[in-house]
C-alpha cells in the first residue's frame, strides 16, 4: 500500500516595516502557521505569514476557502512581546502604576513627617518654658506683672506656626487612610487575578512560543519562492531628494547587513550616501558618502553582497562597485543593450539598463535593436558580470512603466503613473508568460524606480521623491521528498 504524498500550498505575505517604525533595522518575521485539510488522500495547507504591530498579540485574524476548497488561515504573531494583549497583564500594568503612585505618596508623606517632627522637637523646650509660666501664674496670680505677661504673650506668639503643622498633620492623617484603602483594594484584585490565573505558568508559556516562532522561522526559510498574487498599501519611508531616483538595502541572501543606500537623480550621477540603518535613513542621519568613479545612468541600481552594479553613464556598460574598498572590481559590455534612451521604460530617464536581484540571482533587464525594442531578461554571474542566459520576452519596453523579479520571474507595471498595475509576468523557468492584473496604490503617481528585495520580500520604489515600500503576498506549492 502506497503512503500518500504530502503537498503543501503556501500564500506567502511578508510585510517589512518599518516602524519601528521599527527598531533599526526592518522589522524580522514573526509568525507562520496554515490549516491542513485532506482530500482523496492528500493533504494541502495554505500558510500565511505577516509582520504585525509590535503592540498586537497573538491572533487568527482570518480563515477561508478558496475556490479548490483548501482552507486558509493567517495566524499574527507578536515579536517576542506575547502576552502584552493578555486582559490579566493589562490589569497587572495598571497594579504596578498603582503601587508606583502609592509608594511616591507615602515617600511625600514621610519627607513631610520628618520635616514637621524636627520643627517639633525645635519648639520643645519653648513649650515647656510657656508651661512653666502658665503655672506660675496659675498659682499666684499677683506675680504676673506686665513684663512677664508680655514675655508670655511673646512664647505663645512664637508658638503659633505649630498650627498649620498640626493641620498638615490632620491632612496627611486623612490621606493615609486613603492609601490604606488602596492598599486593601490591591490586596483584593491581586487575590481575584492570582484565583483567575490559576494553574497558568506564564514562563513555561513563553518559553513555548519562543520554540514554536523559531520552527516558524525555520519554515519561513524553506518558503523560498512563490508566484506574485498581490501587493500590499504603500508604506511611505521618508521624503527626500528629487523626482527621481533609488534606493535600495542588500539583496544578498543570507546577509546581517543593514546598510540603507541612497542615489538622487538619473543623469550623470556620482554622489552615493550610505546610511547605517533604515531608522537612521528615515532621520537623515549617521551616513557616510561614496563618489563613484563613473557617473551612473538610469535607476536601475542593486546592491547585491555588498557591492554596487549600475549602468555607466552613456554606455552599455556595467560597473561592480565594492563600498568596503571603494573601488571598482570589474566592469563590462552588455553586447547589443541599447542606452541612453535608446529603449527606457515609459517614464524615459536613462532607464535602458534595469538591474536586479532576486532569490537566484543577479539579472539584467535592457532591450537590443536585434529584439524590436522588447524587453530581454539575461542572467549574470555576479563576480565576472558574465551573460549566463538570455529569454527574450516579447513585451515591448517602451510600453513598461517600471519591473522586477520574484523568484525567476519578470513582473512588468502597465505605466509608471497614477493607475499603474502589474500587468505582465514572464517566467524565465519555463520560457513562458501570461498577462496579469495585480493592483497596487501608486499615492504620488510618478514611479521611477521598483525593485523587490529577496532578503525582507518587499518592494523598494522611489515615487515622486518619496521612499516607499510595499508588501508582497506569494503563492507557492511545496512538495516533500519524493513527490
Amino acid at each position: 500500500m502506497s503512503v500518500p504524498l504530502l503537498k503543501i500550498g503556501a500564500v506567502l505575505s511578508t510585510m517589512a516595516m518599518v516602524t519601528n517604525w521599527m527598531s533599526q533595522t526592518l522589522p524580522s518575521l514573526v509568525g507562520l502557521n496554515g490549516t491542513t485539510v485532506s482530500r482523496g488522500g492528500t493533504s494541502e495547507r495554505i500558510v500565511s505569514a505577516i509582520y504585525p504591530s509590535p503592540e498586537e498579540g497573538w491572533q487568527i485574524y482570518s480563515s477561508a476557502q478558496d475556490a479548490d476548497g483548501k482552507c486558509i488561515c493567517t495566524v499574527v504573531a507578536p515579536a517576542q512581546n506575547m502576552c502584552n494583549r493578555d486582559p490579566r497583564s493589562r490589569q497587572l500594568r495598571q497594579l504596578m502604576e498603582k503601587v508606583q503612585n502609592i509608594t511616591q505618596s507615602m515617600e511625600l508623606l514621610d519627607l513631610r513627617t520628618n520635616r514637621d517632627l524636627q520643627y517639633v522637637r525645635n519648639t520643645e523646650s519653648l513649650m515647656k518654658a510657656v508651661d512653666v509660666k502658665l503655672k506660675t501664674a496659675s498659682d499666684n496670680p499677683r506675680s504676673l506683672n506686665p513684663k512677664s505677661l508680655q514675655e508670655l504673650k511673646d512664647k505663645v506668639t512664637q508658638l503659633l506656626p505649630l498650627l498649620p503643622v498640626l493641620e498638615q498633620y490632620k491632612t496627611d492623617a486623612r490621606q493615609i487612610s486613603r492609601v490604606r484603602e488602596e492598599v486593601r483594594n490591591l490586596s483584593l484584585v491581586l487575590m481575584a487575578i492570582q484565583e483567575e490565573m490559576g494553574a497558568y505558568d506564564y514562563e513555561e508559556l513563553r518559553h513555548r512560543v519562543l520554540l514554536l516562532e523559531t520552527r516558524l522561522h525555520s519554515c519561513m526559510q524553506k518558503l523560498g519562492c512563490g508566484k506574485l498574487t498581490g501587493v500590499s498599501n504603500p508604506i511611505t519611508i521618508r521624503a527626500s531628494g528629487s523626482r527621481f531616483g533609488s534606493w535600495m538595502t542588500d539583496t544578498m541572501i543570507p546577509s546581517s547587513d543593514n546598510r540603507v543606500w541612497s542615489m538622487d537623480g538619473y543623469f550623470k550621477g556620482r554622489r552615493v550616501l550610505e546610511y547605517r540603518t533604515l531608522n537612521d535613513f528615515m532621520k537623515g542621519q549617521n551616513f557616510v558618502q561614496h563618489l563613484l568613479p563613473h557617473p551612473w545612468a538610469g535607476t536601475g541600481h542593486v546592491v547585491y553582497n555588498g557591492s554596487l552594479y549600475y549602468n555607466k553613464y552613456q554606455s552599455n556598460i556595467i560597473i561592480k562597485y565594492h563600498f568596503r574598498s571603494r573601488s571598482v572590481l570589474v566592469q563590462r559590455s552588455l553586447s547589443g543593450a541599447g542606452y541612453n534612451n535608446t529603449f527606457p521604460y515609459s517614464w524615459g530617464g536613462s532607464s535602458d539598463i534595469d538591474l536586479m536581484a532576486d532569490e537566484n540571482g543577479l539579472w539584467a533587464v535592457y532591450t537590443t535593436i536585434p529584439n524590436a525594442g522588447n524587453i530581454v531578461i539575461s542572467r549574470l554571474e555576479p563576480q565576472s558580470l558574465e551573460v549566463l542566459q538570455t529569454w527574450d520576452t516579447g513585451f515591448p519596453k517602451r510600453s513598461a512603466g517600471e519591473s522586477f523579479m520574484i523568484c525567476s520571474t519578470l513582473y512588468v507595471t502597465n505605466s509608471h503613473l497614477a493607475g499603474a498595475k502589474i500587468y505582465f509576468a514572464y517566467y524565465t523557468n519555463s520560457s513562458s508568460y501570461e498577462y496579469t492584473d495585480i493592483p497596487f496604490h501608486n499615492q504620488y503617481s510618478h514611479i521611477s524606480m521598483m525593485d523587490y528585495n529577496p532578503r525582507e520580500r518587499v518592494l523598494y520604489t522611489w515615487n515622486n521623491g518619496h521612499q516607499v515600500l510595499y508588501n508582497v503576498t506569494l503563492f507557492q506549492v511545496i512538495k516533500t521528498a519524493g513527490d
